[in-house]
């Protein structure tokens, strides 16, 4: 296959950036998307020119690390599919492929296609944990979990914490994000001592970090591929309200 590619290019945060075009004459229809990055990376060393840079890590789908923007969509056209999980073959011969990183006010650009994404990290360091006795472990079953909470939860925590969703986002939301951690835990007996003080945190250091408001456009379920569905946004919203009620008691 012979593809043309669109690469943006960034030497760091405070280049202004632009994209610059280059040609593979030698791509395989059963190459993964970072395959496909490989191959140019290696011709360009071989030019004696700076690869491209991009994020990877497990390249089976796991980690979330392989986001970037392809034609326009986050991890590209293939519907619950990550970027390290696309292949070639999903593209035809003399496609032209734009590729950028995510835009985002909360995720800034490091270089070229790799962005920062701590700001998920701090979300998490704010609530997304529960209190646990030191010890040896629970008996199996020990905290009996109702079948369709178990499901929820084990659906909510299927995010890897990609970003797709706030780059699909037009407000560069992470309610979706948000959303799925507060869910996972919200439906789980462990995660009820925490419940209240979690969303309240959480939904503090979202705000704090730049990410912006949702306005239910949808597009990042979307996105996600994990198929985490919209609904764990209408939970985190019930939380959120719940525990701004109970804090007013309280107070």
């Amino acid at each position: 296959m012979k593809l043309h590619l669109k690469v943006w290019r960034q030497q760091n945060a405070d280049d202004k950036g632009k994209i610059v075009n280059y040609d593979v004459d030698d791509a395989s229809p059963d190459m993964s998307f970072l395959e496909l990055l490989d191959v140019l990376n290696e011709k360009l060393a071989l030019a004696g020119e700076d690869p491209v840079a991009f994020d990877h890590d497990c390249r089976e789908g796991i980690c979330g690390s392989c986001s970037m923007v392809i034609d326009g969509q986050p991890h590209g056209p293939e519907k619950a599919t990550t970027t390290c999980q696309l292949h070639m073959r999903h593209f035809s011969d003399g496609d032209t492929i734009t590729i950028e990183p995510f835009r985002a006010g909360a995720f800034p650009v490091i270089k070229d296609l790799v962005v920062d994404r701590n700001a998920f990290d701090r979300i998490i360091q704010a609530g997304g944990y529960i209190s646990a006795p030191t010890g040896s472990a629970p008996d199996a079953h020990a905290a009996p979990v109702p079948k369709e909470h178990a499901d929820r939860a084990f659906a909510a925590a299927a995010c890897i914490g990609c970003g797709a969703c706030v780059a699909a986002c037009p407000n560069g939301s992470a309610s979706l994000f948000l959303g799925a951690k507060i869910t996972h835990l919200g439906e789980l007996p462990q995660g009820q001592p925490e419940r209240n003080s979690r969303v309240l945190a959480m939904v503090s250091e979202h705000d704090a970090s730049g990410f912006g408001g949702c306005t239910n456009t949808g597009e990042c379920a979307v996105a996600c591929p994990k198929e985490i569905p919209l609904d764990v946004i209408s939970q985190l919203n019930r939380d959120y309200l719940n525990a701004r009620k109970a804090r007013r008691k309280g107070a």
